[in-house]
């Protein structure tokens, strides 16, 4: 089993500046590598403290000059808000100077505040999504390539920088519809879900629409590799486990309305955080995620990798106003005996007793 985390870099209020939120984010990387996480990934926002990353693409470059080992990932690059062509060459440049640890994950957006701001339609981004994933594909595997489409005429066209990895770097969409999973079955690319804050019965309704979309394509489920993106927290001292929880609920609470950016506040940036229909209480929270001791974690992420079968956890590390220095020890614990453990309970590798503790700090 991989494992992987996921760095939004949210801002909570102006008690954090983006210097520290970006600064604290890479230093996740950096011991996430130590600690034996297989890949970062790394969101896209614009113009709110939602995330505070607008290019995915300069933080695996920049992360790459950190790291050796640790694969560097996209999640996502928002297609409609991109010229193609230079997007292609951008990855080129991203996987060359990452020794060819790019994982190039891919969507279609989601927030008319930002699809204005960029004078694309947003009721359009999923059709002008998937012509921008059709550039992509030929791009990254003709070295003179043509396109003829609804939105984009491109002439024969050859990008001079261009990835590493061969025959092609991995691409993931990140989806929750049937017809883009089955897109990923069909053309060999790699499913980005989540289940957000939903407990096992969402799991296994997820399960099912992916099966349904590799059937529908003749496919098995296995024929694509597939990440599950998880708030997941280990920890005895409540304090640690309540506050983590409401970073991750303040992190869904402006999710539900960027949309039409209803919470917009007068300075234009700060999103304001108010309790929403959808809220879930901490201890249902705790009840559907893998949150508490440590055993708790681990046998609840076995319990929903029974379901899922995915390929990789991917758990969200930069929440919100978190304390940096305990999430840190966090990254830390999951290297020492969660990670293992898992591996162990799957027989993929050795448990916590056959591994020396790892320690940094």
């Amino acid at each position: 089993m991989e494992f992987a985390t996921f760095l939004l870099a949210a801002r909570r209020g102006y008690h954090q500046s983006s210097d520290e939120i970006i600064r604290n984010s890479i230093e996740q990387v950096v011991l996430s590598e130590q600690a034996g996480f297989n890949t970062a990934w790394f969101a896209e926002h614009h113009f709110n403290n939602y995330s505070l990353i607008p290019s995915p693409l300069m933080m695996v470059a920049h992360c790459a000059a950190l790291t050796s080992t640790i694969r560097l990932g996209t999640a996502v690059c928002v297609l409609p808000l991109y010229q193609p062509l230079r997007l292609l060459s951008e990855i080129g440049l991203a996987d060359i100077v990452s020794n060819g640890r790019l994982e190039l994950g891919v969507g279609s957006g989601y927030q008319q505040f930002e699809f204005e701001r960029f004078g694309v339609n947003v009721d359009e981004a999923p059709a002008v999504f998937s012509e921008c994933l059709d550039i992509l594909v030929k791009g990254l595997n003709q070295r003179i390539f043509e396109h003829d489409g609804r939105y984009r005429k491109i002439p024969p066209t050859a990008i001079s920088v261009r990835t590493i990895q061969k025959p092609t770097l991995p691409i993931w969409i990140a989806t929750a519809s049937g017809y883009s999973m089955g897109r990923a079955y069909r053309e060999g690319h790699n499913l980005l879900v989540t289940a957000f804050h939903d407990g096992l019965d969402s799991l296994c309704v997820l399960r099912e629409r992916i099966e349904e979309a590799a059937i529908s394509k003749g496919k098995n489920a296995t024929d694509a590799k597939i990440s599950l993106l998880r708030c997941c927290y280990a920890s005895d001292e409540e304090a640690e486990i309540n506050s983590y929880l409401d970073n991750a609920r303040f992190q869904r609470r402006l999710s539900e309305k960027l949309h039409l950016r209803r919470q917009q506040s007068l300075d234009g940036y700060l999103l304001h955080e108010t309790p929403t229909q959808q809220d879930l209480s901490f201890e249902t929270m705790r009840e559907n995620l893998p949150i508490g001791s440590v055993n708790r974690v681990i046998d609840r992420l076995l319990e929903e990798i029974d379901i899922v079968k995915p390929d990789q956890i991917a758990i969200q590390t930069q929440m919100g106003d978190f304390d940096q220095k305990t999430m840190l020890r966090q990254i830390e614990l999951w290297g020492d005996k969660i990670i293992p453990e898992v591996n162990k309970s799957l027989g993929q590798g050795p448990g916590v007793a056959d591994l020396p503790l790892f320690r940094t700090h």
